[in-house]
Formats: C-alpha cells, sequence, structure tokens
C-alpha cells in the first residue's frame, strides 16, 4: 500500500511540474524557480499581482474596510490581511469581480456618485442613497457587492 501512494504522490507531483511549464510555454510567464506557486501570493515581473496584469498593493485602508478595486485596474488589501490565507483569495475574487465590471461598463464610480446598471447612487461621505437611505459604503444591501 505505501509503495502505491508513493507512487500516486510522485505522479501528481509530476502533473504539477507538467502543468506549471506548459503554463510558462503557452502564456509566457515565468514562475520563480525558487518558489514556484508562492502562498503568498503570485509574482509576476518581480511585482505583487492579484493576477497577471492586475497590481496588489498592501496599504493600510480605513476602518473596516479589507480592500478597494481601483479605476485604473489594480487592486489596494489592508495589510492586515494575511499573504496566501483563504480571506485573501476571498477578498481577491470580489474585488476582481468589480475591476471586471467596471471595464465592462456594468460599474462606475466617482467621489460623488456609484453608477450601476446604468443607475446613478449619490455618494457622500462614506454614505451612498440607496432606496432612500444612506447606506454605509461596502454593505452587503447593494447589488454590486452581492457577488
Amino acid at each position: 500500500m505505501r509503495l502505491v501512494k508513493a507512487l500516486l504522490v510522485e505522479l501528481v507531483e509530476q502533473w504539477e511540474v507538467n502543468i506549471v511549464l506548459n503554463f510558462q510555454k503557452n502564456t509566457g510567464f515565468k514562475l520563480s524557480k525558487k518558489t514556484g506557486f508562492k502562498k503568498d501570493g503570485l509574482r509576476f515581473n518581480n511585482k505583487e499581482e492579484a493576477s497577471p496584469g492586475t497590481p496588489l498593493f498592501r496599504k493600510k485602508l480605513g476602518e473596516g474596510i479589507k480592500a478597494e478595486a481601483n479605476k485604473d485596474g489594480t487592486i489596494f488589501i489592508d495589510a492586515s490581511v494575511e499573504p496566501g490565507s483563504a480571506e485573501e483569495r476571498q477578498i481577491i475574487a470580489h474585488e476582481t469581480r468589480h475591476l471586471t465590471d467596471m471595464k465592462i461598463g456594468k460599474m462606475k464610480y466617482e467621489d460623488d456618485y456609484i453608477k450601476w446598471n446604468g443607475e446613478e447612487y449619490p455618494r457622500k461621505d462614506g454614505f451612498i442613497l440607496y432606496n432612500g437611505e444612506w447606506v454605509e459604503e461596502g454593505s452587503k444591501d447593494f447589488p454590486w457587492e452581492k457577488h
């Protein structure tokens, strides 16, 4: 039984190596030989990115803010979020969806409003006017926060 398990482990490791080699060959991205897939995030061209072409910056954000998707295609993530954690992966996926929504014109924001599916919602002092009430930004009540 140990021999079978050892062979399976070896096959899986070889399969993973082949995936990395095919990824590098087909995309032109090179993963570090030293680290390969990093648990604390992917690094392309020696800078941290949420995905290729999406720079990720770690910084102290406001109280209760874990991350921000920016109009320039970058993501800010709070310095308190542990690199490589399940929380980080969930946050990056969520913020990437916001970036996609902005790129396809589904979402837009400025200092004084949020536009979602063509409808504008006034924005002021960390709140957004939604369904006749001023609701704190980031609330799960907003349709753009439900994905």
